[in-house]
């Protein structure tokens, strides 16, 4: 059995949801009733948003690769990143990396692409709205990546950091985002909404959004590592 090793912690809420996903999908799918080999290395989140804030992506990569570097050390066969704000430096860390890597952005991608999808909204930290990493990996396979104006990324950025990192649960906010998002659905016709945010999934699931496939980032990466566990399949396919 492949050993997955999550680099966790950023934020806390979502890594426990990462754990309780694999445990349970592994669990459904094997009839023999082992479970899942998982190493976590759970980070200090505000040292890390720290350093994207201040543009400081070198060393947040450097970072990342040394804790990477730890679940090598501990046994694991491959790895990921339990976020979606680092991945705008993964290009960098899958390069350096002693561990092959599943990107929660191609495999979103790979998933937007199978459902036909041309159009997608993308809601997340502003360092996901704002990066461009989405877009570059989107855009290869025709896809355009939409972002809420500057006034609805900030109220979701706000709300991301102070409530749904905490995993408070607010219906007035759920309500806020919904109605972004149907916005967006009115100026750029988008048929999907990406959940780029791994804590966003707390507070929006897929029948909230009329006429919108709402795409769970979290719950898209877990099907990745599923099958990378279960079937001992080449990681670097199931990314890209």
């Amino acid at each position: 059995m492949n050993t997955v090793g999550i680099v966790g912690g950023i934020g806390p809420e979502s890594t426990i949801e990462y754990y309780r996903k694999i445990v349970a999908a592994y669990c459904e799918h094997d009839d023999h009733g082992n479970y899942p080999q998982i190493i976590i290395n759970s980070i200090n989140m505000k040292e890390m948003l720290d350093l994207i804030g201040a543009g400081e992506f070198d060393e947040v990569a450097d970072r990342l690769v040394s804790e990477l570097d730890k679940l090598a050390s501990a046994g694991a066969d491959f790895g990921l990143l339990a976020s979606n704000t680092p991945h705008i430096v993964f290009d960098k860390v899958r390069e350096y990396s002693s561990l092959p890597l599943i990107s929660i952005v191609e495999a979103t991608c790979n998933k937007a692409k199978s459902m036909g999808l041309r159009r997608v909204a993308l809601f997340g930290t502003k360092f996901t709205m704002q990066g461009g990493f989405y877009d570059q990996v989107f855009s290869q396979h025709d896809i355009s990546v939409f972002t809420p104006d500057t006034e609805d990324q900030c109220y979701i950025h706000d709300k991301y950091m102070g409530e749904l990192i905490k995993g408070v649960i607010r219906d007035e906010t759920k309500s806020e985002l919904l109605a972004i998002a149907a916005k967006m659905k009115l100026k750029h016709d988008v048929q999907g909404l990406v959940l780029g945010g791994t804590e966003l999934s707390l507070i929006v699931q897929n029948n909230d959004v009329p006429s919108i496939h709402v795409l769970d980032t979290t719950e898209i990466h877990v099907e990745s590592i599923l099958e990378a566990l279960s079937k001992g399949a080449g990681v670097d396919r199931l990314a890209t």
